[in-house]
């Protein structure tokens, strides 16, 4: 129940009706006894520089995680961030000091390999493609780059974007081959699929079902779509006997490192 005395975290975004971070977020409040809860909030992208001057005036608001689209905006305009969300210009959890400042941090990409390490997955030495290099693609190439992985390949209807993010994580991790093309799909440990794509009815593939059928059979293929659960992406690797990891279960392993921050877990 929330009373007066209730610390508040809240969730934005828009649409927010598919994500899984409140339920996750407030079982895990209830299960600890803290007087903590999570909403969620869809908002619209004019509307974020008022809530982050709201956030600073809410008194009782412990921090706030941010999914599509307003990761970048929320990195632009709060007060202090970590190296990594300058690298990456995104950030997805907020936390709201006592004196009103917001500072913020990026994790989805951590919450993607600990969920893949969850699955008996290590990026080490791995070949690896990321679909779509926006805010949850480019945390989660990060990542596999800082886990050790052999080469990242970063693939963008924005060629330009993709490009980018590929020159600026070869800066940071010489040691990764990185680039805009995938090659050969058959040498692929990890195609991860980091775009909306999936989230609504009729929506294409990421990748068409005849590459996945060249995907090697220890491959793993990945979605940060948490609704649906098994997106058509992930029903067609099933399909072909690829093991899978959902959005949920990248949700579910970020979720201390999203407290953490906030300082709520």
């Amino acid at each position: 129940m929330i009373k007066g005395s209730t610390r508040i975290v809240a969730i934005i975004g828009s649409p927010v009706a598919q994500v899984k971070s409140p339920e996750n977020f407030n079982a895990a409040f209830e299960q600890s006894g803290s007087d903590v809860a999570m909403i969620a909030m869809d908002m619209a992208p004019e509307g974020v520089a008022d809530f982050l001057s709201l956030a600073r005036q809410w008194k009782n608001l412990d921090g706030f995680v941010v999914t599509i689209p307003h990761k970048q905006a929320v990195a632009a305009g709060i007060d202090e961030i970590t190296p990594r969300v300058a690298l990456l210009g995104a950030a997805n959890v907020v936390r709201r000091e006592a004196d009103g400042r917001l500072t913020g941090d990026m994790v989805d990409g951590l919450g993607f390999v600990e969920a893949a390490r969850r699955n008996g997955f290590e990026p080490a030495a791995k070949r690896t493609l990321v679909i779509g290099g926006g805010g949850a693609g480019s945390a989660i190439a990060h990542a596999l780059c800082e886990a050790g992985a052999a080469s990242l390949a970063i693939s963008d209807i924005d060629a330009a974007r993709a490009e980018r993010l590929a020159g600026l994580l070869r800066a940071e991790f010489p040691a990764t081959e990185i680039g805009t093309q995938a090659g050969d799909l058959g040498m692929l440990d990890l195609v991860v699929n980091a775009t909306p794509l999936g989230m609504k009815q009729g929506d294409p593939l990421p990748l068409v079902g005849d590459a996945l059928a060249g995907l090697k059979a220890s491959a793993l293929v990945a979605d940060v779509v948490t609704s649906p659960e098994v997106t058509p992406f992930l029903a067609a690797a099933k399909a072909r006997g690829l093991q899978i990891q959902t959005g949920p279960q990248m949700a579910k392993a970020q979720l201390a490192l999203l407290g953490g921050h906030m300082g709520v877990i």
